[in-house]
């Protein structure tokens, strides 16, 4: 997928549902933060509303994603 780009908290591990946090972001659009849902047992987006500074994300290996959430990153920047 072309100018998509995933991220951790470059400021430590930050995790939700026993899982790590990521954010992704698709060329200047906004950036969302990914989170496990444990109840649905789903991976949950929302767009984060403040700037956030490139210098607090770290950037994630497409590999060190779950793949899961590889889907579901995929099919949230299809639609």
């Amino acid at each position: 997928m072309n100018g998509l780009r995933v991220f951790t908290n470059g400021n430590g591990v930050e995790t939700c549902g026993g899982c790590p946090v990521f954010y992704s972001r698709r060329a200047d659009g906004p950036y969302y933060r990914w989170s496990y849902d444990e109840r649905s047992s789903v991976w949950a987006a929302g767009r984060v509303l403040q700037s956030v500074s490139a210098k607090t994300l770290a950037p994630a290996t497409w590999k060190g994603v779950p793949a899961r959430l590889q889907k579901s990153i995929v099919d949230h920047y299809e639609d």
